[in-house]
């Protein structure tokens, strides 16, 4: 018994000494290096009780002796069957994080950077659900009941796939829409989308669920299937840059090309403007108004929404204080009373078209159909 219990001792003991040298070296290289700093910081707690598994194993297997001894083996192989999924888990997100590492997205051009962001992630969602899925698998597979099932389920594995796909329908719509949203490059992640009449910018992207980060702080949250089915905007999709109108409506004196030099100012003084589009155009001249509409650019939405709004309130201030006569404005005119004239109604003569004279006549006849004309027959 004591052989046993020194056994079992000096086996944790050393796969703690072991695991905590290798993880003090991996610690001291991750200062130079963001790979082995993500493995010190991922990899250290299931790598440690993998080690201390390993060591208790060893140590039933040599000198553990009982009727106790198959079942508690058994345990202890189904715990080191799942810390071993959370390990290799762990160096699966350690190498993806790595990778994104490498990857930047706080340039002005970053299109392909998010899509890799999009795909990489979502891959890592896949990779742990896979692994899941295969640690469970093998736990079950360590109960002979449980394999002895499997296999008599093979021969029938086409109708429960079935009935499976049935009854989750949904869930994996949503899941397929997911991977195939990550690699047709519809939609990434902080890409600017206008959806269900809201503006905001994708925070997540999930294998069932997309987060959308809206312009006020709220965050919607729709199913992966509703990008595949339901139109939507992107304005991010091939450039961040955009075109934005500002309109007003002026009245007839308005001096459009002052209007024109007044923008021109106006986007050259913000650092809001990119230097791309600055036009004036009267895009409507009808009833009482003339309407102008400012076509400026920005290198993204979010600067293109302050431009505008910065570009309005100067020409509106500009408008009120250099030409007021530009403003709109209603006209009312009082006409005198007319007076009766030898053509008009009141002296009496015929102005109708199906009147009395002989063109009316005559037009009353060609109008009047059959049945008329045998009448007055």
């Amino acid at each position: 018994m004591l052989v046993a219990v020194l056994t079992f001792a000096g086996s944790v003991l050393v796969a703690l000494v072991a695991v905590a040298l290798v993880h003090r070296v991996v610690r001291r290289i991750g200062r130079r290096s963001a790979l082995f700093a993500g493995l010190a910081r991922h990899a250290h707690k299931p790598a440690l009780l993998v080690a201390v598994l390993v060591a208790v194993q060893f140590s039933l297997g040599v000198v553990a002796r009982g009727e106790w001894r198959p079942a508690v083996v058994h345990g202890v192989g189904i715990a080191l069957i799942l810390a071993g999924a959370w390990l290799l888990g762990a160096l699966l997100v350690v190498a993806e994080d790595a990778t994104l590492a490498r990857i930047r997205v706080d340039v002005s051009d970053n299109r392909h950077a998010r899509r890799v962001h999009t795909q990489i992630t979502l891959v890592r969602r896949v990779t742990v659900v896979v692994v899941g899925l295969l640690a469970a698998s093998a736990v079950l597979m360590t109960f002979p009941a449980a394999r002895a099932a499997g296999t008599s389920l093979l021969a029938s594995a086409g109708v429960i796939g079935a009935i499976a796909a049935l009854a989750a329908q949904s869930l994996l719509g949503n899941v397929f829409a997911g991977v195939q949203i990550a690699f047709s490059d519809a939609l990434r992640l902080d890409d600017v989308v206008v959806v269900e009449e809201q503006w905001g910018r994708v925070e997540d992207i999930t294998l069932t669920y997309v987060v959308v980060h809206l312009w006020d702080d709220r965050r919607l949250i729709l199913p992966t299937a509703y990008f595949l089915k339901t139109p939507f905007e992107n304005w991010t999709r091939t450039q961040s840059a955009l075109l934005g109108t500002v309109e007003l409506d002026v009245d007839w004196n308005v001096p459009v090309e002052d209007l024109r030099q007044e923008l021109r100012h106006a986007v050259e003084t913000v650092d809001l403007w990119d230097g791309r589009v600055c036009v004036v155009q009267v895009t409507g001249a009808v009833g009482s108004f003339v309407r102008v509409r400012a076509l400026v650019s920005a290198t993204d939405a979010g600067r293109l929404w302050d431009l505008r709004c910065v570009v309005r309130e100067h020409l509106v201030a500009w408008l009120r204080t250099r030409h007021p006569e530009a403003l709109p404005q209603v006209r009312v005119r009082d006409l005198p009373p007319q007076r009766a004239t030898r053509d008009s109604p009141a002296s009496g003569s015929d102005n109708r078209v199906f009147g009395e004279s002989a063109d009316g006549e005559e037009r009353v006849h060609a109008f009047s159909g059959p049945e008329a004309t045998n009448r007055g027959s």
